[in-house]
């Protein structure tokens, strides 16, 4: 499932340092990790895009609704939803506006150093002009449910983003 390269470092202007673990995006294999995302561990998860400047930090309360429909994998909690083209899309004349709209990166990553956490697990998708589309937050090992700090890390809270990393992304 995964393209074989090994992890990217970012260093970003902030002093943090960011471990990209790619995978690869032919096929259906996006769709497929985030309908696991959301369908079995949307409990755990924060999703939204973190760009400088914006966090938008969304938990969900209740299961969502996980929907395919040309390309577009739609999360619907019945009082707001987004969509993502996470596979082939015909719904426009142009080939060049469906290939910038696909998800053309997508990569587990780990950054240190942050001014919030000690360490971020998460995954990120960026399209084809590489623009950030989402991030998905993984349960943290310094905080509980609740985004209190823990006085030790409980490193069992990494399992999930490891065992898909695992799957879906290259070493």
């Amino acid at each position: 499932m995964h393209d074989g390269t090994a992890p990217t470092i970012e260093r970003g202007l902030d002093g943090t340092t960011t471990w990209y673990h790619d995978m690869a995006v032919e096929g259906d294999a996006v769709e497929r990790l985030l309908t696991e995302l959301f369908t079995e561990h949307w409990a755990k998860l924060t999703v939204g895009p973190l760009i400088e400047g914006a966090a938008y930090e969304i938990q969900f309360a209740s299961p969502p609704k996980v929907t395919m429909l040309d390309g577009y994998l739609t999360v619907d909690t019945g009082a707001w939803h987004f969509h993502l083209c996470v596979n082939d899309h015909r719904g426009t004349r142009s080939e060049e506006l469906a290939r910038i709209r696909r998800v053309a990166r997508a990569a587990f990553f780990r950054t240190e150093g942050g001014s919030c956490a000690p360490t971020t697990w998460g995954l990120r998708l960026w399209n084809g002009r590489r623009e950030q589309m989402i991030t998905v937050l993984f349960p943290n090992a310094h905080f509980d449910e609740d985004w209190r700090r823990l006085p030790e890390p409980r490193w069992e809270k990494t399992e999930l983003w490891q065992a898909l990393r695992r799957r879906y992304a290259a070493d």
